[in-house]
């Protein structure tokens, strides 16, 4: 089997990244296999505070590009879960 990685982004502010946040996903779209993404939302607030959970596929060196450049967008936390 060869690896499969999950990352995911903790976006401190969602309003505030979103725009930068959304053209590094667009660039690197053609190894993003699966997104989903969550954020708090009831009545009286919706959160600033979100996650997203990407699936990828493609080339690895390409893996760690998109998480690179979402490294270097401010207020987002990035992290990786692979599996062999």
């Amino acid at each position: 089997m060869s690896e499969i990685r999950i990352i995911g982004l903790m976006i401190q502010d969602r309003i505030k990244e979103a725009g930068r946040t959304q053209q590094v996903l667009s660039k690197y779209s053609d190894i993003i296999r699966s997104r989903l993404g969550f954020h708090e939302v009831t009545s009286a607030v919706c959160s600033r505070v979100g996650v997203v959970l990407l699936q990828l596929t493609g080339a690895p060196s390409r893996w760690d590009e998109l998480e690179r450049e979402l490294s270097g967008i401010g207020g987002i936390q990035v992290k990786h879960i692979s599996f062999e």
